[in-house]
């Protein structure tokens, strides 16, 4: 596993709490040409704010603490 994605993993584990207090998660799938590929489970799965939850928060706060990510999905 190269730098991006330990930085990467580092920051969705650092934002795992705040999902899991809800009963939701997320957890990391892959990374390809500055995109971040995730997975959101429990009560993120059927959540109607999720979209704005990857956007918002997660994209942000990878975007501005892991060089190099310009995007983030969930798949």
């Amino acid at each position: 596993m190269d730098q991006i994605e330990q930085d990467i993993k580092n920051v969705i584990n650092k934002l795992r709490p705040y999902l899991q207090r809800d009963g939701g998660d997320i957890e990391y799938v892959r990374f390809e040409e500055g995109v971040v590929y995730v997975r959101v489970l429990g009560a993120c799965q059927g959540c109607a704010y999720i979209d704005d939850d990857i956007k918002e928060g997660v994209e942000m706060i990878l975007m501005e603490e892991v060089p190099g990510v310009t995007e983030v999905v969930a798949v």
